[in-house]
């Protein structure tokens, strides 16, 4: 079980930005074989994955969906082009992405930025703000 504490910074008169880390969301594992991968963590987790294809990630991916709406997603890119494709051959397997659920994911990145965090793209941090690993700010 992943246990996290919320981070709740309220706002103030000077402007502070309010933002809240509600817990884990997902996790991405970057795999070589997808199939192999499946079928390793079907044996861990005892459930069936839900198996989809991403055009935009130019990857295949299969979904471990949780009762608490939490899942775990194995991307194995599809071409070389695929922006997974740079990390798998750089790092390798491994963890690519952990997702935080946060309440607003727009004055989580302003309040991120505030603190000199550097974020991608309105919805992660940098991973080189994150001891190499990419997070996701998931709104919900």
């Amino acid at each position: 079980m992943i246990v996290v504490s919320i981070l709740k910074v309220e706002s103030t008169a000077s402007g502070k930005v309010t933002m809240a880390f509600k817990g884990i969301d997902h996790v991405v594992v970057r795999v070589k074989d997808l199939d192999a991968a499946i079928d390793g963590y079907r044996k861990i987790l005892g459930i069936e994955p839900k198996r989809m294809s991403s055009a935009a990630l130019k990857a295949n991916q299969a979904f471990f969906h949780f009762g608490d709406g939490t899942f775990l997603e194995l991307i194995q890119p599809t071409d070389d082009s695929s922006p997974i494709a740079g990390s798998l051959n750089k790092l390798g397997e491994g963890v690519h992405t952990v997702a935080f659920a946060v309440d607003d994911r727009e004055a989580t990145v302003k309040a991120l930025n505030d603190r000199a965090v550097r974020t991608i793209g309105g919805a992660f941090v940098h991973p080189g703000s994150a001891n190499g690993v990419l997070l996701q700010l998931s709104e919900k």
